[in-house]
């Protein structure tokens, strides 16, 4: 359910401004990974992954709460080799972060970063073997350049948020 729910939230920046007012910079990305991220640094490589199976069946054979919309017509686009991403990524977020002296910012942090990277690399090679297959008609560089390069800096900068409130969370819950 928490990746489901931060799908539908946008993600933004807010500044204060010199007349003290606040303005608001919208990102190019959703919370949908970092929730999935979230959910293996707080519970473990298991229920990340059984979270992410989920999503994907949900987006699969029910909703549409995939970017794109959703239904098995989904698995010939060229977002879905990312959503296949989710899966390993989870479960190395989740292993990863259940050594006992993992638990602090930057390495939770890293720890992020490094899963979200295994899920870009995933989606990548989806394109890769879509293009050689011909599944879609695209230029390679152009679709790599839509799906990592543009969102990938504000996928990065939402790594540290979720690795602090992951760290809050486990404390506040005592999970350990």
């Amino acid at each position: 359910m928490l990746i489901i729910i931060c799908a539908m939230l946008p993600s933004s920046i807010i500044l204060p401004q010199q007349d003290l007012s606040l303005s608001n910079i919208s990102l190019n990305s959703s919370w949908q990974i970092h929730g999935l991220l979230m959910s293996s640094l707080l519970f473990g490589p298991q229920i990340g992954a059984i979270c992410a199976i989920s999503y994907l069946i949900i987006g699969l054979f029910y909703l549409p709460v995939f970017h794109g919309g959703g239904s098995v017509g989904y698995i010939l686009t060229h977002e879905f080799g990312y959503l296949l991403g989710f899966i390993p990524s989870a479960l190395v977020c989740g292993f990863l972060s259940k050594r006992k002296s993992n638990a602090n910012l930057i390495n939770y942090s890293l720890i992020s970063i490094l899963s979200l990277c295994m899920m870009h690399i995933i989606g990548i090679t989806y394109l890769f073997l879509g293009q050689i297959i011909g599944n879609w008609m695209g230029n390679f560089y152009d679709l790599v350049l839509i799906n990592t390069f543009i969102p990938f800096p504000s996928q990065l900068l939402l790594c540290l948020p979720i690795s602090l409130i992951s760290i809050l969370i486990k404390r506040l819950l005592f999970i350990k």
